[in-house]
């Protein structure tokens, strides 16, 4: 009997030490999976030295690579996840939300960030998530100089578009440059193109359906969004080489039509990430001077403007004070200033200064962002990979091919049927 209590004590002796031991290792620590490397690794590295001297709590940085969406679903399963990770899209933010995964966050943290961003971290009116920062996809990149010297005006409307575009070709010049080879990643120029225009002619709501397949591709309202985009690329009159020249233009080269005299072109479609582009290629051009952006223009007046891009997106899986306080530093002006300054990105912390960005081009998309009332992940990265980055890239290249739209829907229609 003596010798059974004491067993007991003694177990419950270590048991004591194993939880301090545990909890002292937690203690002031906390620790976060990225899937960023390189010079955004270092970037992410910067901002979070602040927080540490600033609160004095360890943090972890663990960089993944594009596998992290596998890793934490594996690590979750074990019961081992780190206190914070980055996550890949808000879909699969919202899988881990509802499987009781994540901590919920306290909304004030985000006071300061437009709404349609703490809308794409809430699940069932619960913040699970806070953006680092954006990209911006809903862009128009043109020459002010050429427009200036034409007498062109950015056009404010779908309508106004077409009609300026339709001047372009009157005056003797081609509107458009685009490209969309990118190696074994050719067409998902094109996808970027369909899916601003699904968002301007079938809203939000019925975009998120046919992201989530909820809708067949042959519906009509996403070969409406086709024809649109048809429209502009297949007219041989609005495109620099046309259907050919798309093809077989490297996306990254695509732009330096607006830079030759006379022009080849005067507009081009592309997100933030293409000046880095025109800067390595054109390093003598003034931003803002001689290239400037304007928002794609809305098409159908009830849906307005939506804003296409994609989101640094972080989440937390550990409920702890050191977690909490990150997540609070992450979503901060402080926080955001470090990050987008070193790569350029756009901050979706609204304070944070327009000084900070390295150009008035980077800035001015900041505040395009900042006033976002609706935005929206680029539709290809949230599907399966079998149709995002599969059927639906290569049904862009069939179709400004020649191949038949609806043809080209239907496979990937059955592609989806098997993915989803």
């Amino acid at each position: 009997m003596v010798k059974k209590s004491f067993s007991i004590v003694l177990i419950g002796l270590l048991l004591a030490g194993a939880m301090t031991i545990v909890g002292f290792a937690q203690d002031n620590k906390v620790s976060i999976a990225v899937t960023w490397s390189g010079e955004e690794l270092e970037a992410f590295k910067k901002t979070v030295k602040i927080f540490e001297e600033d609160t004095g709590i360890d943090v972890t940085v663990e960089s993944i690579g594009r596998d992290i969406a596998t890793v934490l679903v594996t690590r979750v399963e074990g019961g081992n996840p780190p206190d914070v990770a980055a996550i890949p899209n808000p879909g699969q933010m919202e899988e881990f939300a509802k499987k009781g995964a994540l901590v919920n966050i306290d909304k004030s943290i985000v006071e300061d960030h437009p709404q349609a961003f703490v809308d794409l971290a809430t699940v069932n009116d619960n913040l699970y998530g806070v953006f680092l920062s954006a990209d911006l996809k809903s862009l128009v990149w043109y020459n002010p100089k050429e427009f200036e010297k034409q007498g062109y005006k950015v056009p404010e409307t779908w309508d106004e578009l077409i009609d300026l575009s339709d001047q372009i070709v009157a005056n003797g010049g081609t509107p458009w440059c685009i490209g969309l080879e990118s190696g074994a990643a050719s067409g998902w120029v094109g996808t970027d193109w369909i899916e601003d225009i699904m968002l301007r002619t079938a809203g939000p709501d019925m975009y998120d359906a046919w992201v989530n397949h909820e809708i067949e591709w042959t519906d009509a309202v996403v070969h409406r969004a086709w024809e649109k985009f048809g429209s502009i690329i297949k007219n041989p009159d609005y495109v620099f080489g046309g259907t050919t020249g798309a093809l077989t233009t490297y996306f990254g080269d695509s732009p330096a039509g607006l830079f030759t005299d006379p022009p080849r072109c005067y507009m081009h479609r592309q997100a933030t990430f293409i000046q880095s582009f025109i800067k390595d290629q054109y390093p003598d051009l003034v931003p803002g001077e001689d290239y400037d952006i304007f928002k794609f223009p809305p098409i159908d007046e009830e849906h307005g403007s939506p804003l296409l891009g994609a989101g640094d997106l972080v989440s937390a899986f550990t409920d702890t004070e050191e977690t909490h306080k990150l997540m609070e530093f992450l979503a901060s002006a402080e926080a955001q200033e470090v990050w987008v300054k070193e790569l350029g990105k756009l901050a979706v912390n609204t304070n944070v200064s327009s000084e900070v960005y390295p150009d008035p081009i980077t800035a001015k998309a900041a505040g395009i962002l900042s006033e976002a009332e609706t935005f929206r992940f680029d539709g290809s990265d949230l599907m399966p990979s079998a149709v995002g980055s599969g059927t639906l890239w290569t049904g862009v290249m069939d179709y400004v091919s020649g191949e038949d739209l609806t043809g080209v829907l239907k496979t990937i229609e059955r592609s989806a049927d098997e993915a989803y």
